[in-house]
Formats: C-alpha cells, structure tokens, sequence
C-alpha cells in the first residue's frame, strides 16, 4: 500500500503529490481523480510543474488514478497520516505505439491496434516540434497527404487547396473529408479547404485516415478522411504562441478555457499575415509581378454544459476573414465566412450512445481575374467575380456494444447547400457582360457499420452507406452591360443521383507483435457546384465549367501488415493499396493557342492508382523519436473514349514518389529539436503531360527551449536549404517558397 503525502486538518483531510515522466520531468495537464469506491470524490489537473493537491477530504482513504495523453494510466490506493510526509511522486511509463486512440476510422473510439484502415496520427506535441506556419503544411509530412499543387496555403490560391491522399489525383475540389469536432472543413460550394480556420494551440490531435471511407462519411471522403480534434477544456487554462518572420510575417495562436462548474467556455484564435515572395519563376517574371502574399484571422467560442455525469451540449460560434494577393497587382480575393454549430453527447448504460450535431453558415469569396501580356509588361482584368453561398447540415450517429464481440453503429447526416458564381466580365478593360450561375444541391445519407471481435486475434469490419443527392435550381444568365441588348437565361434540369457505399475489413494479430490486414472499399464523390458551374482563370490557361458532370465512382482494396518491435518501440506499417476511378472529373484541355489554353471540366473514362505505402516510428530512448514515410504511387488515366491520347499518361499532380522524414529530440531540462525533411518526385501540372514539375527536397528545423515552467522561446526554419523548385506551370512557371525563418515565444498556463 501506497502512503501519500496527507495531515489532517479541522476541515478535513489533504493529499498533494507531483506527475512527471520516466525522465523526471513534470507532466503538465494530467488528470487526476480521487476515489472512494466506487464513488468519485474529486477531480483537478496537474499544473506547469506536475503538481496537484486535493484539500478539505472528509475521508483518508480511497484510490488515486491519474491519465495523461501518451502515457499509460496509473492507479494508486491511498491513506493520509497527520504525520505530513513529503508530497508523492507518480511517474507515468509512456503508452506503447499500437496503444495510441483515434477515432476517424470506425466513428467511434478505436485503439490503433484494432483497425485495419491506415491511419496516421500526429498529437499536439509533433505538431509543436514542426517548424510549419500553417496546420496544413505540417501534415504534409504524412506520406501520401497533398495538395492541388506542392504550395501550401501560405501563398496559394484558396481554390487550389483541395486535398487528396494516396495519389488518388488532386483538384481544386477536395478528394477528401476534412473534419473539425466532427464539423465538415470543406468549402460548401467549392469543396476546397480554409486550413486557417483552425487555430494550432487549438488542436489536441490530427488523425488522418487514407482510403476511401465513404461507407461512413459520404461523397466527400473517396479517398480518405483528416479529422482534427480540439484540446478538452477540462479545465481553466490559456495558451499562446507568438512568432514573427522574414517577409514581414507576424503570427499569434490563442487557445483559452474557463470551467466554472458543469460549464465550460472556451475560445480559439488565430491571426496570421505573410507579404509572401514572387512566385514566377525569375527567367520568366516581368515588371507586372508581385509577391503573393495572405493574411486571415479566425476566432471561435464554445460554450459546453455537462449534463449528468454521462452527457453534455455544446454551441460553437465562428469568424474567419482572409485576404491575398495572387502574384500580381489585379489579381486579388478575399474571403468572409461565419459560421455556427451545436450538439449533444449522451451515453446510456441500456441503450448505447447518442451523438447530435447541426450546423450551418454563409460565407462570400470574391476574387478578380486577369490576363497578363505575354513580355509581363502588364495586365489586363478580365473578371470580377463574387461567389455566395449558404449551407446546413446535421449528423446523427448512435452506437452500442452488444454483447462481448460486437459494436454497433448508426447515423443519418444530411446537408444543404445554395452558391452562385456572380461575375461581372471585361473586355479590352471594359465592362461588357454580368455572368451569373449557380444552384442548390441537397444530399442525404444513411449508414450502418458493425465491429465484430471474432476472437482475440481476428477482427471483422463490415459497413455500407447509401447516398441520394438532388441538384436543383439551377441557371446560367448572360445580362450585357449595355441596356440595348437582351439578357439570356439558360436552365438547367434537375439531377438526382444515389450511390450505395460498402466496405468490409480483416485485422489478424498472429501475435502481439504482428498484425495483418486487408480491406475492400467502394466510394464515391459528387461534383461541386463550383465545378459544375464557375469558370476560372490561372494564368494563361482558362478553365470552364460543366453541368453534365456526374458523381465519381471509386473501388479500392488494400493489404497490409504492421509489425512492434524492439518492445513495441519501433512501429511499422507497410500497405499495398490498388485504387479505380470511374468517371474521374479532371481539367481537359479543349485548345491551345498562343497566350491562351482552354480546359474543361470532363468527366475521364477510369484511373488507376496503385502502390505502396509505408510508414515507420521509432523510439530510440526517452528523448529521440525518429519517423518516416514512402509513397510509391503509379497513377495513370486507363480509358478515356473521348480522347484516347489521354490514356496511359499519368494523372497530373500526382508524383510517382513520395518520402518524409522526422527526427525529434525533446529534453525539457534542456531543449527541443525538430528536424523535418520531405521529398517529391517529378509530376505534370497538365493532363497532357506537357509540362513537368522535377523532383524536389525541402528541410525544415525547429529549436526550442524552456526559460520557465510555463514560458518557451522557439526560432524556427521552412525550406532551410533554401531550396527553389517548381511547384506550377500554367504554362508560366512558379516557384515554391523560398526560406522561412521566424522566432517566437511560448505560453502556458494552467489553472
């Protein structure tokens, strides 16, 4: 028996001790409970130092437990004494790799260790030790994670930053589902992603799920999902982080909690601005070109009421506002989005859990088009576009354990969502039509997934969805600027399509060192109203819309086996996955002519995407963790009766390989240091293969050290070696971001 640090006092009793790891050092934000079996007698979290202290007990015995992210739970009987000895010391072991938790792959709590999807998870910690600016860019050291293009969103485009995994082929729109809380990330009518909508010192974990996953999450995960999981603010705290960088790029991350009783408040904020750099490459740029820079500030605060000991409800406002210069002086847009979201958590000993969230929000992007002269001397503007769009949605989801073996689950969820593109065209610098299109699209899906625990060694997964959708309201209308000329309207008809989701997994675990996996997938994705109806311009090369496009159909398989050894401290993971497209939607080039291409939105006959995949984690000792990661992915267009040159060629935006590496040393005594290096492969930026993006290599560094329990100073780098490399051809070539270096200081602080 355990003998804590206690004396007894007139109003009752004290316990007080200190959590710190196998290297002594203190764990911060660990939770601490007191037990008198089996009723609960209080809770706190450890302080920056470790500490805790328990005071005014009316009982001197019970059990302590405590739990901390990463590590293994500890449990402790304990008794005071008046004899006041020192405080108590915990130490917690740190979890083995397969015991880490995610979420994203079944929709319901599952350890690593029982999944058979490929799952990559990356914490708060890794997040910290990553020199990355923005969320998005720091992901990219997920093998296979990737963007419309190799820039992130520091200087990109917001339409180009639709996310795809597993070289599946990257679009404006994204391939795959980015979650916040459970909350759809992606842009209602375009389908790209805002990645600064979430403050970092927000951010508890990212779990990114590769492969279609579409039997639980619907269109917008063909070819996987990132769900992004916010800290629980169990109790007053208040972190910051402020940096400032070359290219006049200040920066401040915010994330705060209040808990007074059974409610919480707690508020996340970011505000970030960049002047950016000159993206044509410097052969090519001309007196027209500018830097491309952004700056964004976001805000969002939620309110949560616990209910019970086993529920709660929540409501969560947001802002978020972003502004950009593209490059040149005409060519600009902003974005002003707001949002609100509520839900329910509730869990019942007879009747399984119950998980409720609705949302919706209005958000206008406006952005301006123009055409450059082709000795970059000057522009022309072409358009002035503003894009509207609303959007609702709700999500249901039950699940239950049945018996030993099985875990049920059920939802619904179901979304509307109204946009037009609104544009206002010049010619010769002269206003001469307004061009508007736009529709509405309703969607609902229902879904069931059983988990079945066929022994101790061998788990069965299987599930389906199926999806109905209806495009409506829909118009295209040409009004001239000049009154004497009769507007046109063209109506398009209504379209329903359905699609029916099912997958079906197997996770054998011969030993504890060893687990094999295989699974089958169909999934799918329906076209964006941007893609339906807004054109676009990029450079030289024009891309229209397409009403007629229809639903991309997706049917994957996958075999895999992971491997813990060296006493569960190495990880490792290799996939063989085979993925094809029917009905791809894909930018074809229609002509080509001198200083203009023209594309279109086409539905493609089939792609394939094939490869390997493999992911390794490694504790070397209680300070080095070294990762890494390889893609090889063979993607090419296999049928295309439209045009048959197409087939056989790769699929543009998609290297043939991909690597990452990460090394980190974490010594609070002394410092921190991250070291992140990734690797590219040549790919096209055209579905002609005309014109090539060579390979390329980018190196990152992040050091850190703690002044203070609750204070650190950071100095960080992005592209160290200044690496200058191609990340576009339109068919002007652009170059990627050339070194970053900020430094900044840290705060924490715990209630």
């Amino acid at each position: 028996m355990l003998t804590v640090a206690g004396y007894s006092r007139p109003d009752g009793f004290s316990v007080r001790g200190v959590v710190v790891d196998q290297a002594g050092a203190p764990i911060a934000g660990a939770q601490v409970s007191l037990y008198a079996s089996p009723t609960l007698l209080a809770e706190t979290t450890t302080g920056p130092t470790g500490e805790f202290t328990f005071s005014d007990l009316k009982t001197s015995r019970g059990v302590l437990r405590v739990r901390a992210t990463g590590f293994s739970d500890a449990e402790r009987e304990w008794t005071t004494t008046d004899n006041n000895p020192p405080p108590m010391r915990i130490t917690l072991t740190p979890l083995p790799l397969k015991e880490l938790v995610v979420v994203t792959a079944a929709r319901t709590t599952t350890r690593l260790a029982e999944t058979s999807a490929s799952v990559a998870v990356v914490s708060a910690e890794q997040l910290e030790q990553t020199a990355a600016l923005r969320l998005d860019d720091a992901l990219r050291q997920v093998a296979g994670f990737q963007l419309f293009r190799r820039s992130g969103s520091r200087t990109a485009n917001p339409t180009t930053q639709g996310l795809s995994l597993r070289g599946t082929g990257a679009s404006g729109a994204s391939r795959a589902l980015v979650l916040f809380d459970g909350i759809p990330l992606n842009d209602p009518f375009g389908g790209w992603i805002y990645w600064g909508r979430v403050p970092r010192e927000s951010v508890d974990q990212v779990e990114v799920l590769r492969g279609g996953a579409s039997h639980l999450y619907g269109g917008t995960a063909l070819s996987g999902v990132v769900n992004v999981l916010s800290r629980a603010p169990e109790t007053s705290s208040l972190s910051a982080e402020l940096s400032y960088g070359n290219q006049q790029s200040p920066g401040g991350s915010l994330f705060g909690s209040v808990r007074r009783g059974k409610w919480t408040m707690s508020l996340g904020a970011e505000i970030s601005k960049t002047d950016g750099y000159i993206i044509v490459d410097e052969d090519e740029r001309g007196p027209i070109d500018t830097p491309a820079g952004s700056r964004y500030s976001v805000a969002n605060l939620k309110l949560e009421r616990q209910i019970g000991t086993h529920g709660n409800v929540f409501i969560r406002g947001e802002t978020f506002g972003e502004a950009r210069t593209n490059g040149t002086p005409l060519q600009i847009n902003r974005t002003h989005l707001r949002h609100l979201s509520a839900g329910a958590n509730f869990e019942t000993t007879d009747f399984g859990d119950f998980n409720l969230r609705v949302y919706g929000g209005t958000q206008v992007f406006d952005q301006n088009f123009s055409a450059v002269a082709a000795n970059r001397n000057s522009e022309t503007l072409t358009r002035v576009q503003r894009v509207p769009s609303q959007s609702t949605g709700l999500a249901f989801q039950w699940t239950r354990v049945v018996g030993n073996n099985h875990t049920l689950v059920a939802g619904v969820d179901a979304r509307d969502v109204r946009g037009a593109s609104d544009e206002l065209a010049f010619v010769q610098n002269r206003p001469t039509f307004f061009v508007g299109a736009g529709g509405r699209e309703r969607t609902l899906g229902v879904f069931a997934e059983d988990f079945f625990r066929v022994s101790s060694r061998l788990f069965v997964t299987a599930g389906a969805r199926f999806d109905r959708w209806r495009e409506f309201a829909a118009l295209s209308t040409t009004t001239p600027v000049n009154a004497t000329q009769s507007a046109t309207t063209q109506r398009f008809p209504d379209r329903t399509e359905t699609a029916f989701s099912p997958q079906v997994s197997l996770l054998y675990t011969p030993s504890d060192r060893v687990s094999l996996t295989a699974l089958f997938t169909r999934a799918f994705r329906p076209a964006t109203l941007n893609e339906l109806y807004r054109s676009f311009r990029v450079g030289d090369v024009v891309t229209l819309a397409n009403e007629n496009l229809r639903a991309e159909q997706q049917t994957g398989g996958e075999a895999g086996a992971r491997f813990y050894l060296f006493n569960h401290r190495l990880d490792s993971r290799v996939t063989m996955f085979w993925t094809e497209i029917t009905r791809p939607i894909a930018n074809v080039t229609i002509s080509v002519a001198p200083g203009l291409i023209t594309r279109q939105r086409q539905n493609l006959g089939r792609t394939r995407s094939r490869g390997v995949e493999f992911e390794t984690e490694a504790r070397l000792n209680r300070h080095w963790t070294i990762s890494g990661g390889y893609l090889l992915a063979d993607a090419t267009v296999l049928e295309f009766p439209a045009n048959t040159t197409l087939e056989g060629l790769r699929i543009p935006q998609v290297p043939r390989h991909q690597a990452t590496f990460q090394a980190r040393y974490a010594n609070p005594s002394l410092f921190t240091l991250g070291i992140q290096a990734r690797a590219g492969g040549q790919q096209f930026d055209d579905d002609q293969n005309r014109f090539p993006l060579d390979r390329y290599f980018t190196l990152d560094a992040l050091a850190s050290r703690r002044l203070t329990p609750t204070f650190d100073v950071f100095v960080a780098a992005e592209n160290l070696l200044n690496q200058r490399y191609l990340i576009g051809r339109t068919p002007v070539s652009t170059v990627g971001p050339p070194l970053l270096i900020r430094a900044g200081v840290r705060f924490r602080f715990r209630g």
